[in-house]
């Protein structure tokens, strides 16, 4: 039985760059004017945190719309790496939302929707996953244990979580 709030493991690295290009529009729109929409990227994040894309307008987008209509094998990577991803992107954008909303301060919430915008621009255009990056780094660490993901953990496997 699925439960609502559970994040996809392992991804399907196809949606998560399609779903980084929308967030990659949303940024543009946001940092040429359109201000208002940092809440709905900031909910964006938050919803694909919390569900993967159960709760994401633009994972339910993708997942059901863009991915099964284009002729790309499925690759599937693992989930937790992507959902720090998510988590990433869920702080800086609702810091943002704050910044702009509870503050006025508009440049400062820019300029963590231009970061986001960056990351987003090297998923979507390049599969490099920064956030995901970050989390290899931090198993390597021992700062997140090898039990929160084990195929990360198992460098042995064909796809470990992105260790470069």
């Amino acid at each position: 039985m699925r439960t609502l709030f559970r994040f996809p493991d392992p991804v399907n690295e196809v949606s998560a760059r399609l779903v980084a290009t929308g967030v990659v529009l949303l940024c543009i729109a946001i940092l040429a004017g359109a201000t208002w929409l940092i809440a709905v990227l900031a909910y964006g994040f938050l919803a694909r945190v919390a569900t993967g894309p159960t709760l994401s307008p633009l994972g339910q987008l993708v997942t059901r719309g863009v991915t099964p209509r284009l002729a790309l094998p499925e690759k599937l990577v693992p989930g937790p790496p992507k959902r720090f991803a998510q988590g990433i992107g869920a702080v800086l954008s609702t810091a943002a939302v704050v910044l702009h909303f509870a503050f006025g301060a508009t440049g400062p919430a820019l300029v963590l929707v231009a970061m986001i915008l960056g990351a987003a621009t090297l998923e979507a255009a390049a599969g490099i996953c920064l956030g995901c990056r970050l989390f290899a780094r931090l198993m390597a660490a021992g700062l997140i244990p090898a039990r929160t993901c084990a195929a990360c953990a198992d460098l042995s496997l064909p796809n470990p979580s992105v260790v470069t």
